[in-house]
C-alpha cells in the first residue's frame, strides 16, 4: 500500500472511528446497569422477577447477536404501532441507535452472569455483621456486597466490554457507517483488503487496549 493511499486509508476509517466508539461505550453503559438490574432480580426472593431474570439471560445468550440486531431493526422497525409512534419510531428507525440496543440487551444478560456470580462470592459473614451493626440494606450493598462483588467480577466484566466493541462491528449490517462499514466501503474502492481491515483491526485493538488499560487501574485500586 502506496503513502497515499495509507493516508486515504486512515482518514476514512476515522470517519468510522469515533461513531464505533460511541456505539461501544453507550452499549457498555446500557448492559451494565441492565446486567445490574437482572442481577439483584435473579437474588431476590421474588419469584416473579427471578424467573423474568432466568428467561431474559437464557434468550439473549442463547441466540446470536445479528438475529438480535436484525429483529430490532428489519422486524420491529416494520410494525404499525412502532411507525405510529414517535418515540419508538425514533429508536427503531435508525441503526446506530438499534445497534446500542441490541448490543446492550445482549451484553446486559451477560454481565448478568458476572455480576451474579460476583454477589455470590460476598461471605454471608460480612453481610451478617452489618445487620447485627443495624446497617440498612442499601447502605450494606453500597458499602460491602458491591464493592466485593465488583472485585470478583471485574476480570470476567473486562471481557464482556471487549466483545461489546467487536460486536458494534455487526452494526455495519445494518448500513451503520462506523469502522467496519468504511472499511467495507473502501475494500470496494480499492481492493486493498487485507491492508485496508489490518488497519480497521488495529483501531479495533486500541480501543479495546485503552478500555482495559482503564480497567486494569480501577482492578488495581480497588485490590489496595
Amino acid at each position: 500500500m502506496d503513502t497515499d493511499l495509507f493516508q486515504h486509508t486512515i482518514v476514512n476509517l476515522f470517519q468510522g472511528f469515533g461513531l464505533s466508539v460511541y456505539i461501544g461505550l453507550t452499549s457498555i453503559f446500557l448492559a451494565s446497569w441492565i446486567g445490574l438490574a437482572l442481577a439483584l432480580m435473579r437474588g431476590t426472593p421474588n419469584t416473579l422477577a427471578a424467573r423474568f431474570s432466568f428467561a431474559y439471560s437464557t434468550c439473549f445468550r442463547g441466540t446470536p447477536l445479528l438475529v438480535q440486531l436484525f429483529i430490532l431493526y428489519y422486524g420491529i422497525g416494520t410494525l404499525s404501532f412502532v411507525r405510529e409512534n414517535p418515540v419508538l419510531w425514533w429508536l427503531f428507525s435508525d441503526g446506530g441507535r438499534c445497534a446500542i440496543l441490541a448490543i446492550g440487551l445482549n451484553s446486559g444478560a451477560y454481565i448478568s452472569e458476572v455480576l451474579r456470580g460476583g454477589f455470590q462470592s460476598v461471605p454471608k459473614g460480612q453481610i451478617e455483621a452489618a445487620q447485627a451493626c443495624g446497617m440498612p440494606a442499601l447502605m450494606r450493598f453500597r458499602r460491602i456486597v458491591f464493592p466485593l462483588a465488583i472485585r470478583q467480577a471485574l476480570p470476567a466484566y473486562s471481557n464482556e466490554i471487549v466483545l461489546a466493541i467487536k460486536g458494534t462491528s455487526l452494526a455495519s449490517t445494518i448500513a451503520v457507517m462506523e469502522l467496519t462499514g468504511h472499511a467495507k466501503r473502501l475494500m470496494n474502492q480499492n481492493y486493498a483488503i487485507i491492508e485496508t481491515f489490518v488497519l480497521a483491526g488495529v483501531l479495533y485493538l486500541m480501543i479495546n487496549f485503552f478500555l482495559l488499560a482503564c480497567l486494569h487501574m480501577v482492578e488495581r485500586r480497588l485490590k489496595h
